[in-house]
C-alpha cells in the first residue's frame, strides 16, 4: 500500500493493481516522448514543431501528473455507485492536476489532453478489476465509452446555443469542423486506439529488432488515420490530409524498417517543423496504445534498445 493526497485533506491508499494500472499509463507516456525519430513532436533529440517545450518539460510534466494515474485508478476500484458518478469523481482529480501540470511547466500545456485520456482509462480499469481478477483490454475500452457517455453531445453538440465569450481549443475545433477530438474518442470507446493503434502495435512487436521501431511505426500508423486536432489547431483540414497522405506514404515504403522509409520520416521531421506542424493528438493515442498494452502484458517481449 502507498498512500497518495486526492487533495489537501485527503489521503488515499494506493493498492497494487492500482499501482500496476497506473504504472502501465505512465510508462505509455514516457516512451512516447521517448522514441525518435517523430516528425514534429518532442523527442530527446529534438524540439519538434514546439518552441515552448522540450525533453526536459515533458519529463518535469510527465512526474508532476504520474499520481494522478494512481489516483484514478484507485479511484475506480474503489467506487461502487454508477460509472457516471466515476467519470465525475475523476475529473475533480484532473482539474487538481492539470493546475498542478501548467505550474510545473510555467504555463506551457504539454500533455493536458493525455492526462484527461489516461486518467479515463486508468479509471475504468481499475473499476473493473474491482469485480473481476481478469478483464480484457476491450472491456476497459467498453466501460470508457459507459462512463464517457453523452460527453460529446453535453460539451460540444449544444456549443452554438450556449454563445460563450470564450471557447476552448477543442469547442472552436467542434465549431469549425466538426470534429469531437479527444471526447469523441473516449466516448465511442477509443477506437483509433482499438481498431487502429494496439493492433498495428502488437504485429510489430514480432518483428521488430526494437521497441524504439515499435512506437515510431505505430505513430505514423496512426497519423495516418487519426482526425488529429492538434494539426486542424495549428494548421488547417487541407494540412491534416496532407498529413495522413504523407504518412502512408512513409508506411507504403517500408516506414522505419527500410532506408527509404527512414530517409522519408527525416524529411516529413523538417517539413512538419518548417510549417509549424504537430501530430500531437496521435503521439497521446500512441501512449494510450502503449499503456493498452502493458496493462494486459505487464511487459514487452522486445528489446528494449
Amino acid at each position: 500500500m502507498r498512500l497518495l493526497e486526492a487533495d489537501k485533506c485527503t489521503a488515499i491508499k494506493i493498492d497494487e493493481e492500482a499501482w500496476r494500472i497506473g504504472n502501465s499509463f505512465l510508462k505509455g507516456i514516457l516512451l512516447e516522448v521517448s522514441a525518435y525519430p517523430k516528425p514534429g513532436l518532442v523527442c530527446a533529440k529534438s524540439m519538434g514543431a514546439h518552441k515552448d517545450m522540450n525533453i526536459l518539460t515533458f519529463m518535469i510534466s510527465s512526474a508532476t501528473i504520474g499520481p494522478a494515474f494512481y489516483l484514478c485508478a484507485q479511484t475506480g476500484r474503489d467506487h461502487q455507485g454508477k460509472l457516471k458518478e466515476l467519470f465525475q469523481n475523476i475529473r475533480k482529480i484532473g482539474v487538481r492536476y492539470e493546475k498542478e501540470l501548467m505550474l510545473s511547466t510555467k504555463g506551457v500545456n504539454t500533455q493536458r489532453g493525455i492526462l484527461f485520456a489516461a486518467g479515463i482509462m486508468c479509471a475504468a480499469a481499475g473499476y473493473l478489476s474491482r469485480y473481476k481478477e481478469t478483464y480484457s483490454i476491450d472491456e476497459v475500452f467498453g466501460t470508457v465509452s459507459e462512463m464517457a457517455e453523452g460527453i460529446v453531445c453535453q460539451e460540444l453538440m449544444c456549443l452554438q446555443r450556449l454563445n460563450k465569450k470564450r471557447y476552448t481549443a477543442g469547442e472552436q475545433l467542434y465549431l469549425k469542423y466538426q470534429v469531437t477530438g479527444i471526447r469523441g474518442e473516449v466516448e465511442s470507446g477509443f477506437p483509433s486506439v482499438r481498431n487502429v493503434g494496439l493492433p498495428v502495435f502488437k504485429g510489430v512487436l514480432q518483428r521488430s529488432k526494437t521497441l524504439n521501431e515499435c512506437l515510431v511505426h505505430t505513430l505514423l500508423a496512426l497519423m495516418a488515420c487519426v482526425e488529429d486536432t492538434t494539426i486542424l489547431w495549428r494548421k488547417d483540414k487541407d494540412a491534416l490530409l496532407a498529413v495522413q497522405k504523407s504518412a502512408q506514404k512513409i508506411l507504403d515504403k517500408g516506414s522505419i524498417y527500410t532506408s527509404h522509409g527512414r530517409r522519408e520520416i527525416y524529411e516529413l521531421n523538417k517539413e512538419f517543423i518548417k510549417e509549424n506542424i504537430s501530430p500531437g493528438g496521435s503521439a497521446d493515442l500512441l501512449s494510450i496504445t502503449v499503456g493498452s498494452y502493458l496493462l494486459e502484458n505487464n511487459q514487452f517481449y522486445v528489446k528494449l534498445m
